[in-house]
């Protein structure tokens, strides 16, 4: 059986989940039982110990060259196949696997404002119980060290945002015809024409689909004594070997996310130490794709995403959408 015919390489918390759902729906296309298979990302077994949680992820990689191929059985005569792996753009290792196996791949590639996507990592890991460090400022201040640490790539907050470096190295792999990239925004804001573009660069007809699964906001644990002490059981218990341990933590992320609020907007403190951490990349992006994202060095207006259900208290934008961030 060969190899997927593309890839959605990235970026995490950029709506990638929803668009893995939304193509698999295409009767041309086959998208992999498996959403994160994570094969590239490794030549051989993942590590077995990172940060939090991190050992309870690398149980789930499939990178037995035979199980990833199996992902892909079952695809109708004729139809493309593909899988969503959100890291492969940011592990440069995994891009110099890709076009070595699969030069010919197409690649799909989705940019998130870096300070909201940051923002959205964060969260993730923090409802998780997972995140030791409840102010996403904080947390990314801590990068270096846990990086230097061996935490997996999840925990990179800020280089995940770095997508001038990553599409600047990308480039010098595939040429940028096999290469599409679009904003979060899009997929939030057009999903039927964004979805068409997509369908136009895989060469499979459009018009056949034109939503994307709306995904559920997540839940913002608030930051206290029995919040303590549970997400730190749930660390120790995700770092246990074997099985056992997972579904400890599974059980525990439960009674977190009990009567949890949603996820909380970024404020614009927060945005405002976040955004020198990207501003010359976004200049390096501009540069490399020829398109202006000057808008992510502002305030934002709103920052909700393909989301099932409004924050408590949030207030309606005049269009309709939810204001979840407001403006500087």
């Amino acid at each position: 059986m060969p190899l997927p015919d593309f890839l959605i390489a990235g970026a995490p918390k950029a709506g990638t989940t929803a668009l893995h759902s939304a193509l698999a729906r295409h009767p041309s296309l086959h998208m992999s039982a498996v959403k994160e298979p994570k094969y590239f990302l490794t030549d051989g077994p993942p590590p077995s110990r990172g940060g939090p949680g991190d050992a309870r992820t690398y149980r789930e990689h499939v990178w037995r060259s035979q199980d990833y191929l199996a992902l892909f059985e079952g695809a109708p005569p004729g139809a493309l196949t593909g899988e969503s792996t959100p890291f492969y753009l940011y592990d440069r290792e995994a891009q110099r696997r890709i076009h070595a196996a699969i030069p010919h791949a197409r690649l799909i590639v989705v940019l998130r404002d870096p300070v909201e996507r940051a923002h959205s990592n964060w969260t993730h890991l923090w409802s998780a119980g997972l995140e030791p460090l409840g102010d996403v400022v904080r947390a990314c201040a801590r990068e270096p060290q846990r990086i230097a640490a061996g935490w997996a790539p999840f925990w990179h907050y800020l280089s995940l945002g770095k997508y001038g470096e990553q599409l600047r190295d990308l480039y010098t792999l595939f040429p940028r015809e096999q290469v599409h990239v679009f904003r979060y925004r899009d997929l939030v804001d057009t999903p039927a024409a964004t979805l068409d573009r997509i369908c136009a660069f895989l060469g499979v007809e459009p018009g056949i689909i034109a939503e994307v699964p709306r995904e559920n906001v997540t839940a913002h644990p608030e930051a206290t004594l029995s919040h303590r002490l549970l997400s730190g059981s749930l660390r120790a218990w995700s770092a246990l070997p074997g099985q056992l341990g997972g579904r400890l933590a599974e059980s525990l992320e439960g009674r977190l996310q009990q009567r949890a609020r949603a996820r909380r907007p970024l404020t614009w403190d927060q945005r405002r130490a976040l955004i020198p951490f990207f501003a010359a990349d976004i200049e390096l992006l501009q540069q490399v794709t020829g398109e202006d994202f000057g808008d992510w060095l502002r305030p934002r207006e709103r920052s909700g995403g393909l989301v099932g259900v409004r924050p408590q208290g949030q207030r309606q934008a005049r269009n309709g959408r939810p204001r979840d961030a407001e403006p500087g």
